[in-house]
């Protein structure tokens, strides 16, 4: 096996602000004619699991006029594809296009199996004289084999940008049933791998299939947000407005940042770096976040 060599332009590229991905079958024309009119900052045109068996191949022929459709109000368009060796090598053909940004590659549980895709992925790019490296990778974590890597899997490529857990794969893998005890640790071990690895942790405790529930949904997503999600993974348009809701930043948010980064100025006049602000301490951590805050406010 050889390692794929990036050129640190492309390697450098900035995370991109993924509040909300919407998953969306290719095979349906219908859903794809919407798809745009959504609201998601991405949309995951899917050859997996929601396309069946017998349509996959209609589904990838489909694809690049798919990717047009699904950009035309500016989201970030990703590829899902499949992990079966046959399947992957015509989805990495169909998915290695202009106008992708991403794959999202489910089942992943080894650096190893990522740097393979890596490298077909720069093939096909120096082929079609596509910009090496500009595809990065979004990894689903669903199998209880891939917690033991997962350090190993965030740092495998410089395509790695964002990595979610997949609750229900998981749940099945281990013989439970999503529910918060049993998606608890490993989606904060997604989280703390992600982070630590710079990269985008995204997803939420609980079941990605109870979109009907919108309460409880809301609830799921603003205690996401507070964990260190980023944002999450959606498979019905109704779970997007709720998602680019919780994972930006309140009005309330915003105003207490401001108020931080103004007394740290005051702060520094007088020579701290900590300080009390409304009887609460506020030093270099909290004022971290204050910046990340009005950042995030500024990107919606």
């Amino acid at each position: 096996m050889t390692m794929d060599t990036v050129p640190a332009v492309e390697s450098a590229m900035s995370v991109p602000r993924w509040r909300s991905l919407l998953f969306v079958p290719v095979h349906v024309p219908r859903f794809v004619e919407t798809a745009h009119e959504r609201g998601a900052d991405g949309i995951i045109l899917d050859l997996e699991d929601s396309v069946p068996q017998d349509k996959k191949g209609e589904a990838r022929k489909q694809l690049s006029e798919s990717v047009a459709k699904v950009a035309r109000n500016g989201a970030s368009v990703l590829v899902r594809v499949n992990r079966g060796l046959r399947a992957l090598a015509a989805d990495l053909d169909a998915a290695v296009t202009a106008g992708v940004e991403a794959l999202v590659l489910p089942k992943t549980e080894s650096a190893e199996w990522v740097l393979e895709i890596a490298n077909a992925v720069s093939e096909l790019e120096r082929e079609r004289n596509l910009p090496l490296g500009r595809i990065r990778f979004l990894a689903q974590i669903e199998t209880p084999a891939a917690l033991q890597r997962l350090e190993a899997i965030a740092s495998a490529h410089s395509r790695m940008v964002a990595m979610a857990l997949g609750p229900e794969d998981f749940s099945a893998a281990v013989g439970g049933a999503p529910e918060f005890d049993l998606l608890l640790m490993p989606n904060l071990s997604v989280l703390f791998a992600a982070r630590a690895a710079g990269l985008l942790p995204l997803g939420f405790v609980g079941s990605i299939g109870d979109f009907s529930d919108t309460h409880k949904l809301r609830e799921a997503a603003a205690h996401a947000q507070r964990l260190g999600f980023a944002g999450a993974l959606a498979i019905h348009p109704a779970q997007i407005a709720i998602f680019n809701e919780a994972f930006s930043p309140s009005a309330r948010e915003i105003e207490w940042a401001g108020r931080v980064l103004a007394a740290k100025e005051d702060a520094a006049t007088r020579g701290v770096s900590a300080f009390s602000l409304n009887g609460k301490m506020i030093d270099p951590p909290v004022v971290r976040r204050a910046n990340e805050i009005l950042a995030l406010a500024s990107n919606n």
